[in-house]
């Protein structure tokens, strides 16, 4: 990947989660423990102090010391959660990533995320998030990044009217109805910012 798209890629996703903290904050105030945004804004802090180094290595390779960062930095489940989805990411990731390679490597971080949680699609978890955007990246056709962020979007708006089974917010059982996911907000934060680089609007 050229240098300079790659850079604009961590950098951008970065900085879209740490811009939303305060949402992040206030959405897991109502069904966790209050520090989703805090610790989220913390890793990705963390990324932006190495983005030089990052920017410079092959894909693979950044992908997976962006992942070790979330892990060292970022507290709660989020940590491990993230830096297994960025790893897994960055191990899976052909040499030359095409549509379907890169659809390959995706299918096996978001393995790698369900196996970390012990979670799958329907728990109220960031996984209701990702396995939309597999979906949508397995699919032929035009159009791909409008159709990756709407879904993701869309995805994390459905985990409203759902109940938590995974993680704190499963502790509050029927309360945790009515609330929106904050792993579900802020993996699709990062997909729409992904989106953004790639339509050239950030």
């Amino acid at each position: 990947m050229d240098p300079d798209l790659q850079r604009r890629l961590i950098k951008t996703v970065a900085e879209r989660v740490i811009l939303h903290t305060d949402e992040l904050v206030a959405l897991d105030q109502a069904i966790g423990d209050g520090d989703h945004g805090l610790n989220m804004k913390r890793g990705f802090e963390a990324v932006l102090v190495d983005l030089d180094k990052f920017s410079a290595m092959p894909l693979d390779e950044s992908l997976k010391g962006v992942g070790m960062a979330l892990v060292m930095k970022v507290g709660g489940a989020s940590g491990p959660l993230y830096g297994s989805l960025f790893i897994a990411l960055g191990k899976s990731l052909p040499v030359q990533a095409d549509r379907a390679g890169l659809a390959q490597a995706f299918a096996a971080a978001v393995d790698a995320v369900k196996a970390r949680g012990k979670s799958d699609v329907g728990q109220k978890t960031m996984i209701d998030v990702l396995v939309p955007v597999l979906s949508i990246l397995q699919e032929t056709g035009g159009d791909l990044p409008a159709r990756l962020c709407s879904a993701a979007q869309e995805a994390a708006t459905a985990t409203i009217p759902v109940r938590a089974q995974r993680g704190r917010a499963s502790f509050l059982g029927e309360r945790s109805i009515g609330h929106m996911d904050p792993g579900a907000r802020s993996a699709a934060l990062m997909v729409c910012a992904v989106v953004d680089v790639m339509e050239g609007r950030a």
